[in-house]
């Protein structure tokens, strides 16, 4: 099984990604975090964060991913992955073995939240690209995500009851 993470930064993905990541593995899974940040510092190339690299590099993530697959009981990915393209595309090669997961958060939460500075950033004019916040870097919502977590409004531990709920037959 492949859960994905998808949603605007600071909306909860790389803290959902772990918390379910421990909370899998102890109930016997073998499983593997795919994080959109670590891998990009991984394959040590520069992201402008223009459409065309963010596309290359979700389609880059779903080739390693396609490579690792056979090895894990669940792979879990956190990465904006902010185009339907290449959500639909990993839906398309992983099928029924996706578990898309949007996460949804105000954006006054987002700016209070900020764990990275980014949107302080973004605020002062530093950063003009910052996906979903900036006009030149929309995120384009999923049509139809298998699970919506509206993270402004439950706690981590009750977010992993759910998709354990959802995906894992209430195994929690």
């Amino acid at each position: 099984m492949i859960i994905w993470f998808t949603g605007v930064p600071g909306s909860g993905k790389s803290t959902l990604s772990e918390k379910l990541a421990q909370v899998v593995g102890e109930r016997g899974y073998s499983v593997h975090c795919v994080d959109g940040d670590t891998f990009r510092e991984r394959e040590k190339r520069k992201n402008t964060f223009s459409r065309e690299e963010i596309i290359a590099n979700n389609l880059r993530i779903i080739e390693y991913i396609q490579s690792i697959s056979e090895k894990y009981d669940v792979i879990i990915v956190s990465v904006i992955s902010p185009f339907q393209e290449t959500r639909e595309k990993a839906r398309e090669l992983f099928g029924q073995n996706l578990r898309e997961i949007f996460l949804d958060c105000p954006r006054d939460v987002l700016i209070a939240r900020d764990p990275k500075g980014l949107y302080a950033k973004a605020l002062r004019g530093e950063i003009t690209n910052l996906i979903g916040f900036s006009p030149l870097s929309p995120y384009e919502r999923p049509e139809k995500p298998d699970l919506m977590i509206q993270t402004d409004k439950v706690y981590v531990d009750s977010a992993i009851v759910t998709i354990m709920d959802s995906f894992f037959h209430g195994n929690t």
